[in-house]
C-alpha cells in the first residue's frame, strides 16, 4: 500500500477526501434541491414535446424531436448528478462548528493579498463554489491555506504562479 493511503485516526486519506467532497452548506443544499425541482418540472414539459414531435413522422429531419431529445438527455444527466450529490451530501452548519474565530468550513474570510487588494470569500463545498458570489471550494489552495487560521495571521498559498502571501483581516 502506498504512503498516500496511510490511516489517520482509523480512516484512510481516500475516505477522508471522499468525506470532504460531500460537504455542503445549508444554502448550497437548498440551491441544489431547487434546481432539481425545476429540472424535473422542465423534464415533464420536454417529454411532452418529444412525444408530440415523434408523432410527426420522420425523426431524422425533425428539428423539434432532435433538439428536445438532446435537451432531455442534458436534463437527465444533470438530475442524476444532483440526485447523487444530494444523497451523499453532508450538511455542515457553520454556526454549529467549534473553534471560535478560526477559519472553518462555511466561514466568511476577509484577507489582503500581496497587491494590497482586499478579498472577501466564503469557504463552501466543492460543488457549490461560485466566484461570482465570492464562494471558494474547501479544496482550493486559498481555502486550504486559510483553514484553522485566525484574524491577524499571515498565510502562504502555493499557486501555479508561485507562492502568494495573504494577511487575514477578519473571520466570521
Amino acid at each position: 500500500m502506498s504512503a498516500s493511503f496511510f490511516t489517520l485516526r482509523g480512516r484512510s486519506e481516500r475516505a477522508m477526501a471522499q468525506d470532504i467532497r460531500s460537504l455542503i452548506t445549508p444554502e448550497g443544499l437548498s440551491r441544489f434541491q431547487e434546481e432539481l425541482r425545476q429540472l424535473q418540472a422542465e423534464r415533464h414539459e420536454v417529454c411532452a414535446i418529444v412525444s408530440w414531435a415523434a408523432g410527426n413522422g420522420d425523426r431524422s429531419e425533425n428539428g423539434d424531436y432532435i433538439y428536445n431529445k438532446q435537451r432531455l438527455r442534458q436534463i437527465d444527466r444533470r438530475c442524476n448528478w444532483l440526485a447523487r450529490r444530494l444523497k451523499n451530501a453532508t450538511v455542515i452548519r457553520p454556526e454549529q462548528q467549534s473553534g471560535g474565530g478560526k477559519v472553518r468550513f462555511g466561514s466568511r474570510v476577509t484577507y489582503i493579498d500581496e497587491d494590497d487588494q482586499t478579498h472577501e470569500v466564503r469557504i463552501v463545498g466543492y460543488d457549490e463554489a461560485d466566484m461570482q458570489r465570492g464562494e471558494i471550494s474547501i479544496g482550493s489552495p486559498v481555502a486550504r491555506a486559510l483553514m484553522g487560521k485566525t484574524a491577524g495571521d499571515g498565510v502562504e498559498v502555493q499557486t501555479p504562479q508561485g507562492v502568494k502571501y495573504l494577511d487575514i483581516e477578519a473571520v466570521s
